[in-house]
């Protein structure tokens, strides 16, 4: 489903190395959050929102979802089952941008670090 080789768009890759200096927290690690918080909030990807993904932050799927890795697919699965593969990986991309959204502003960012 997702590829072994993943990546996100430079402006969610910025983001998330802006977390990391305010948290502490991997960008792996919150891209994981922000996945699951996007899902909760009901945001859907569509083929036509899909971002050129060209950060240089390129891990594996397993750094990349960790212990999230068989949920993650699933629940991209289930709620995408007519994507290929790469449109499944920039669906995931989407919803980690969407997700770290939520995660910006200061007053969210001291409960996701207290909730950790």
């Amino acid at each position: 489903m997702l590829p072994n080789r993943m990546n996100l768009s430079k402006t969610t890759e910025d983001q998330l190395k802006l977390l990391k200096q305010r948290t502490g927290i991997s960008p792996n690690v919150s891209s994981r959050i922000a996945f699951f918080r996007s899902i909760e909030s009901n945001f859907r990807f569509t083929t036509d929102m899909a971002k050129k993904l060209d950060g240089s932050l390129v891990l594996d799927k397993v750094t990349w979802l960790g212990e999230t890795q068989l949920i993650t697919e699933l629940v991209l699965k289930q709620t995408y089952p007519n994507l290929d593969d790469k449109e499944v990986m920039a669906a995931w991309a989407a919803h980690v941008e969407d997700g770290i959204a939520s995660l910006r502003n200061h007053k969210n960012i001291a409960s996701f670090t207290n909730a950790l």
